[in-house]
């Protein structure tokens, strides 16, 4: 099977990439503009097989994708391009308008046209699925879980982004007959996780002694899904699932953000029995809330594990552990993200947009 995986070097896509390369013997074009979040080192360990290869490209540039399409011919779309981050669209949302939106249009549009030119066979065979997240739903209150028939409420610049995408995706399928399938997923968590999420974020601040922030009274609540696992649900989706159909992927692993971090704080204390920041708990603060922050996400994926046999293979506790590991065994990969590019940072706060300034 090829497939191309539009931003295989980003966190998700690049265990994409590696899950199915290494792993399954897949061909894959990742295609991957490199943004700020985008890291090609978290490829190496595919980067010579014959099976990879790689074009930076922009999704919203119809003449490259054109040509991505005639040159790869892939059996499969894999899109997982978007700009992610719920704090920076607060503070500057065209780019996730320009990425998330044009560019599912953009994608949407080239795929059509291949497919319209594939012989029968392989157009009957070709699958575009498009990756989403919880987020699209809004907020939950207490108790419940989101279903794929849930209604879309986002809240966020980044989610209503997504929504959009989302409603193009199924317009593309219902309007022109592409042979589309959707996936919506909860947070990520895992190696080679750019550190401006909780995660990745909290690990690198109690490494470094640095107060460890969280929003309000660290309350909200999120399902957490392994990386790898994720990964294989996408490849579960893309080989079996049928066109038209509608997934979510969730890691039976609800927490709140206090919950999570103070877990971190106790694999570091174990790993790190010499450190100096030890208990880390003790670097917990909390901050103002940002603008706009759903309480709860919480998925429920009793269809794709009825319909698909998929399910996590880690709980929360063996993922988390892996990955506080992983980050405290690969300095070579974050510590230069860490020192040069992306330092923690306070993002999202919006206060020129909330104060009506320009």
């Amino acid at each position: 099977m090829k497939v191309l995986v539009t931003g295989g070097a980003g966190f998700i896509g690049s265990a994409v990439c590696r899950l199915f390369v290494g792993e399954l013997g897949q061909s894959v074009l990742n295609l991957d503009k490199l943004t700020y979040a985008a890291d090609p080192r978290s490829l190496e360990a595919i980067a010579a097989n014959p099976l990879y290869s790689f074009r930076r490209a922009d999704i919203c540039d119809g003449k490259a994708l054109g040509a991505v399409f005639d040159e790869f011919a892939p059996d499969c779309v894999l899109h997982l391009a978007a700009e992610t981050h719920v704090d920076r669209s607060i503070d500057g949302p065209a780019l996730f308008l320009k990425t998330n939106i044009e560019g599912t249009y953009a994608l949407l549009e080239a795929a059509l046209s291949y497919w319209r030119r594939l012989p029968q066979e392989r157009a009957q065979a070709f699958r575009f699925l498009h990756v989403s997240t919880d987020e699209v739903f809004g907020s939950l209150a207490r108790g419940g879980k989101f279903t794929e028939s849930s209604r879309y409420r986002p809240n966020s610049p980044y989610s209503a982004s997504k929504a959009a995408a989302d409603h193009l995706v199924r317009a593309w399928r219902e309007t022109y007959g592409l042979p589309t399938i959707i996936s919506n997923c909860s947070n990520n968590y895992g190696p080679f996780h750019f550190p401006e999420k909780l995660i990745p974020l909290a690990i690198l601040k109690a490494l470094s002694g640095e107060p460890i922030p969280l929003y309000g009274k660290g309350e909200h609540v999120r399902d957490w899904l392994y990386v790898e696992d994720h990964a294989r649900g996408l490849y579960r989706i893309l080989t079996a699932a049928p066109v038209g159909a509608s997934y979510n992927l969730g890691g039976e692993a609800e927490r709140t953000n206090l919950e999570v971090v103070q877990e971190i704080c106790r694999l570091l204390d174990k790993m790190l029995p010499a450190s100096p920041h030890r208990p880390h708990r003790q670097l917990i603060i909390f901050v103002a809330d940002r603008p706009g922050h759903d309480r709860r996400y919480c998925m429920d994926a009793t269809r794709i594990t009825r319909e698909l046999g998929w399910r996590p293979r880690e709980s929360f506790a063996t993922g988390l552990e892996k990955t506080v590991s992983w980050y405290l065994d690969n300095r070579w990969w974050w510590e230069e993200i860490w020192l040069r590019r992306y330092r923690g940072e306070r993002l999202g706060r919006g206060k020129e947009r909330l104060s009506g300034k320009p």
